[in-house]
């Protein structure tokens, strides 16, 4: 699940950053293997016609058998186990009864609690066929992903993963949503620090904005999340107070991994186990 940067849980939000031990990396591991599993399994369920209320029910089955909880049911007032954002929606989308249409590109995102820890992922998905612009957005929108996760290693900074996500994103043709962000999780669904996506940009009052030189340490837990834009990088809010849309409804993906710093660079957590991170999939061996 995505994270605005201006929103805190004051419950449980932090502002430090925590450094882990590396027994706490065993719970992460479990959690975000988790995590990974649910959205393999439910690879085979997104198509034409499906709705994205029965998507949300699999993916709760699922973590309940597994022993473990779905973490965005109850969480700030949410009663679903999955975000499902479709085409134009950046994140957030409610599963509803609503049926996927052939073309659609659909985001998936689901955190699962495990021991207390906490595996949050999503990943793009198609329902038949989507068009050849919707294709490139998501193939861009995963390198994305992957060019910031490559920043990751003891001495950079969260300025050099959002300059590499901003720089790839826009040298192709599209936009970096700036309104919502990575964030940093572990017994804690959202904590510090905030994972921003891009490395510098101008507002509308030609007010400069900056990521944060925060120098990444071994041991730092967070999620890295870009939602890229087909067209401009603003959205707004729907009256659900959820939803989050693209304002000139151009279409919109993201991909999301949780993580760790390293002695020497970086480990995922929620890695497919079966190599399904990237749509299309082959699923000729399920």
């Amino acid at each position: 699940m995505t994270y605005t940067a201006t929103q805190e849980n004051p419950a449980q939000r932090s502002h430090n950053i925590k450094i882990h031990t590396p027994q706490d990396f065993d719970g992460m591991r479990a959690a975000g293997q988790l995590a990974a599993q649910c959205l393999d399994m439910i690879a085979q369920h997104v198509a034409p016609g499906v709705t994205t209320q029965r998507i949300d029910d699999l993916a709760r089955e699922f973590v309940l058998d597994h022993g473990a909880l779905p973490a965005c049911v109850g969480y700030r007032g949410y009663r679903h186990t999955v975000c499902t954002s479709i085409n134009h929606v950046i994140c957030h989308g409610i599963p509803s009864p609503k049926t996927l249409k052939n073309g659609d590109i659909v985001n998936i995102d689901v955190t699962v609690i495990v021991d207390g820890w906490h595996g949050d992922t999503s990943r793009m998905y198609y329902a038949g066929e989507p068009k050849v612009k919707a294709r490139r957005l998501c193939d861009v929108t995963f390198d994305c992903l992957w060019k910031g996760i490559e920043q990751v290693k003891p001495g950079n900074t969260l300025r050099d993963i959002g300059n590499a996500i901003q720089k790839y994103a826009e040298n192709e043709g599209f936009s970096v949503v700036r309104d919502f962000c990575g964030h940093g999780l572990g017994r804690v669904f959202h904590d510090a620090p905030n994972v921003v996506h891009y490395g510098e940009y101008r507002d509308k009052f030609k007010e400069i904005h900056r990521a944060p030189d925060t120098v990444l340490e071994p041991g730092m837990f967070f999620t890295i999340e870009p939602m890229i834009n087909h067209g401009k990088p603003e959205g707004k809010m729907l009256k659900d107070n959820w939803t989050a849309v693209t304002k000139d409804k151009s279409l919109s993906a993201q991909f999301e991994h949780s993580l760790a710093v390293t002695q020497t660079g970086y480990e995922i957590f929620t890695l497919s186990p079966k190599k399904l991170d990237k749509p299309p999939f082959s699923l000729s061996t399920e």
